[in-house]
């Protein structure tokens, strides 16, 4: 995917639409921080930037791992039975 961006308000509009802090993505994927934070111990979810205690995230990232948290709960979950 590409980006074009080019004036301050571009920026602007990018990043309030387009970078998921950490809060954001847990309400996004509906998972626990403790979840989020194995995901990216692991890989399977990779930050744009992570400074200390704040991780930011792009938004087709965490709707691609929702996607994938969907099907997962789908066929593994003991609640679908």
């Amino acid at each position: 995917m590409e980006y074009y961006l080019k004036n301050r308000e571009d920026i602007a509009r990018f990043v309030n639409d387009e970078i998921l802090t950490s809060t954001e993505a847990i309400k996004v994927l509906d998972i626990t921080r403790q979840r989020l934070s194995q995901l990216v111990k692991n890989g399977q979810l990779v930050p744009l930037k992570k400074e200390g205690g704040v991780s930011l995230f792009l938004r087709s990232d965490v709707e691609k791992k929702k996607k994938e948290l969907e099907e997962l709960r789908k066929k593994f979950g003991p609640y679908n039975k």
